[in-house]
């Protein structure tokens, strides 16, 4: 009787002429020899003005935003690891309603980006926090903490009521939103979040596994914003851009969903932001609000550290509340 050989193992004939298979050296050769033999045409390309436009804006939203982001995931992820949740579940006000606002406040004083913030606040439920509480520092962490404020301040030199706005309406839609769970919440709605992916190991462990987490994923987020904003510069019309942009209802509703659509890390976003400059300073300022708290991967993330349930109804409030909030905050500041 012959046996079916087990899957992976190499069934080839003896004698039969070798199977050449592709590997990671032999692809990379192959892709070095196109590159060579077409270097001319590639040359051409890149020497065209709309790519060396291109090129301009995303070497320097990239370079700008890099040490912002690279301080700011180090940051998040020693306060993820080294300090205990039950620290905030002590420092918070035992009434929900007083805690959500100083929830909110904490993010002013704990860096961290949206990456982190969404295991914090599972971590903060597990313990016991009021969700309504967790959910207000959930939103306010990756928006105003000192890291996000100072690359604000940078990529919009000589406008500090740009920080100003950024601060108070983040602030503002993030206790609104804990006000409206404590409000309208069911407890059936919010699934118990899991354990936390590095409890069990050593906190160098713990706390080097979440700066190569947090960098991976942010730094691709980053790379993927700044080309989306350098395409904007380089390929879209002036005059289709000009024209979205003077229309405030369309340039507010743009930039919104192109902060969800392009989920940059909080600490890099302003420098994009910065970019868009045939949009509004209220334009402008939607983009910032809306980003750090709802985009494509904080609603997955939300949806598996809370249930879909959840998120399903969280993030659609969210994204309505922030526009909302950064609109009324931009017409009394800018």
């Amino acid at each position: 009787m012959i046996e079916d050989a087990p899957s992976g193992t190499d069934t080839q004939q003896p004698g039969a002429p070798p199977v050449r298979r592709l590997n990671s050296p032999l692809v990379l050769t192959l892709t070095l020899l196109l590159a060579v033999l077409a270097q001319s045409p590639i040359r051409g390309f890149l020497g065209t003005p709309a790519m060396q436009s291109w090129m301009t804006v995303f070497v320097a939203v990239t370079v700008q935003a890099l040490p912002f982001l690279a301080l700011g995931v180090l940051l998040s992820a020693a306060i993820a690891v080294f300090v205990p949740a039950s620290f905030f579940a002590r420092a918070l006000p035992r009434r929900p309603a007083l805690a959500v606002p100083v929830a909110g406040v904490a993010g002013a004083v704990l860096p961290g980006c949206e990456c982190a913030s969404v295991p914090v606040a599972g971590a903060l439920v597990r313990r016991g926090v009021t969700p309504a509480a967790a959910l207000a520092f959930l939103l306010s962490a990756p928006a105003i903490n000192p890291v996000v404020l100072t690359a604000t301040a940078v990529a919009f030199p000589g406008r500090p009521e740009m920080v100003l706005a950024r601060f108070a309406a983040s602030l503002l839609v993030a206790c609104a939103m804990g006000w409206l769970w404590q409000r309208l919440g069911r407890t059936d709605w919010l699934r118990p979040p899991a354990h936390g992916a590095h409890e069990g190991a050593t906190k160098g462990e713990a706390f080097w596994g979440a700066v190569r987490h947090d960098i991976m994923h942010a730094g691709g987020f980053l790379v993927l914003g700044a080309m989306a904003a350098a395409t904007l510069k380089a390929a879209v019309p002036a005059g289709w851009l000009g024209t979205a942009a003077g229309i405030p209802l369309v340039s507010v509703l743009a930039l919104a969903v192109l902060a969800v659509l392009l989920s940059i890390c909080s600490e890099a976003d302003a420098f994009v932001a910065a970019s868009l400059t045939q949009f509004s300073p209220t334009a402008k300022l939607v983009f910032l609000v809306v980003g750090p708290m709802i985009d494509l991967k904080l609603f997955a993330m939300q949806a598996g550290t809370f249930g879909r349930g959840f998120a399903l109804r969280f993030a659609p409030a969210t994204f309505a509340l922030a526009i909302t909030g950064a609109v009324l905050t931009g017409a009394v500041l800018l």
